[in-house]
């Protein structure tokens, strides 16, 4: 037993001796490089004086539920339209990692129609005048045209996949505006409401897909977008506390309830709920966008409730921005920024327009949202958003964890240690010029550089 000990301890200690290397991915802010490997170093006992980004895995934070986009019913339906054979091999690139597949692990999906549907519509909606309370015209046939197939093609791919579901507005007859734009939810109706999304739940996982969460209302302090519902904070409390959670536990659903789902600009709307004790126990956490306030209201709403969690579950990427720009922009302020400030995801909106930035609804949808990928008939551009969430969901799956990495001007980053045990560092590099530096992990170092602009993302 001894002897077995010793020889146990000296591979041990011969392992721990041998090189280890550095791996790099590396995109570049005028595409001279996507996605591509960089140079290996090798980690040795060497300081060369350049700064240093100190990875220390023993400190640790978030779990990471994933990375994606949002699947926009106007983004399956440009996906389903492919030819057979180009839609499977965009689909195995989306969501697998193997080759050049980025590995989307998270997707959100719209509760009937959003801005980037080519029309308004719920799943229950009634001639004026009429209203359906016990949801006898519920249907989703609308979505088993284009959003359900899409989605159990993606599962068949990655059954592990997290989808979150979020709706624009109710059905119009709820609404004191009888309207798809605007309004608010009547009170009389919160009951009937609550089934609504109980029977979607239902009805998805009938079809083989499971929601592993909602948000009661997307953006519910923006009112003048096509479909959309203005939800006060206390309208939205009482929502969940007096309906929403009782119905999901009387169903025996699972399902997460994420709240907000609107700018860090206002993290007292989350707060304001959190703080009410009926309505806490059926809130699993927030949700967050970046269209106004500061990417560290995360932590402000996580600090006040560090046991529920914070996601960020929205921002665009500009159909007239500058890919360089949206690049450093977006990987800077949502893959580090959001995952810093304890976020267990990132999603970005949204996954595919075609070459003018279609589908969208008329008065109020979107006419510029970039998709990840741009859809023109079998030919597929990669965009700007396509290697922000690449560069995480690729390298970083669901289960990993966030661990400290030190704070160097203008290289900013963000580590994690994945399920299987490796360490994994982002870095973009703010400054105007190329930079050299160093990353210690476990007392060695390994020297890199970076161009002005470009993103790495290493592995070792």
């Amino acid at each position: 037993m001894k002897r077995i000990c010793l020889i146990v301890l000296m591979l041990a200690v011969y392992f721990s001796a041998l090189p280890q290397t550095l791996q790099s991915r590396v995109t570049a802010g005028d595409r001279s490089a996507v996605l591509q490997p960089g140079a290996i170093a090798v980690f040795n006992h060497k300081d060369n004086g350049s700064p240093v980004i100190e990875v220390n895995e023993t400190e640790t934070y978030q779990s990471v539920d994933g990375f994606g986009f949002t699947l926009t019913g106007g983004s399956a339906a440009l996906i389903n339209k492919m030819p057979a054979a180009q839609q499977q091999q965009l689909l195995r690139e989306l969501f697998l990692t193997a080759g050049n597949g980025i590995g989307i692990s998270y997707l959100r999906v719209t509760i009937g129609a959003s801005d980037l549907s080519d029309h308004v519509f719920t799943y229950d909606e009634m001639p004026a005048g009429q209203t359906d309370t016990a949801l006898q015209h519920f249907s989703m046939d609308v979505e088993r045209a284009d959003l359900i197939p899409v989605l159990q093609k993606i599962i068949a791919l990655n059954p592990a996949v997290k989808i979150l579901g979020s709706p624009w507005t109710a059905p119009t007859w709820m609404k004191n505006n009888h309207a798809f734009i605007g309004g608010s939810l009547q009170r009389q109706y919160f009951q009937a409401y609550a089934r609504y999304f109980v029977k979607y739940i239902q009805a998805m996982k009938a079809a083989g897909i499971t929601i592993d969460a909602i948000t009661p209302q997307n953006e519910p302090l923006h009112p003048g977008n096509n479909p959309s519902m203005l939800m006060l904070a206390e309208d939205q409390r009482d929502f969940v506390k007096y309906n929403l959670g009782p119905a999901f536990r009387e169903a025996g659903l699972s399902t997460k309830i994420i709240l907000y789902d609107h700018n860090c600009d206002r993290p007292d709307y989350p707060l304001s709920i959190l703080q009410d004790s009926v309505a806490y126990p059926f809130i699993d956490g927030s949700a967050f966008h970046l269209y106004g306030g500061e990417i560290t209201a995360l932590t402000t709403v996580h600090n006040a409730f560090p046991e529920k969690h914070v996601y960020f579950t929205e921002q665009w990427s500009d159909g007239k921005g500058r890919f360089d720009r949206e690049l450093k922009g977006n990987v800077t302020r949502l893959i580090i920024g959001a995952m810093r400030n304890w976020s267990r995801n990132v999603l970005q909106w949204n996954l595919a327009a075609d070459p003018q930035w279609n589908p969208h609804t008329d008065k109020g949808g979107c006419t510029q949202c970039l998709g990840a990928v741009t859809i023109d008939g079998s030919e597929i551009t990669r965009n700007s958003s396509y290697y922000v969430i690449g560069h995480a969901a690729k390298f970083v799956p669901a289960g990993s964890v966030r661990i400290a990495s030190g704070s160097i001007p203008q290289l900013d980053n963000v580590a994690f240690r994945t399920p299987a045990g490796k360490k994994v560092l982002i870095v973009v590099n703010n400054h105007l010029q190329q930079q050299s530096f160093q990353i210690r992990s476990g007392g060695r170092l390994a020297a890199v550089s970076l161009p002005s602009g470009a993103v790495a993302t290493y592995v070792w």
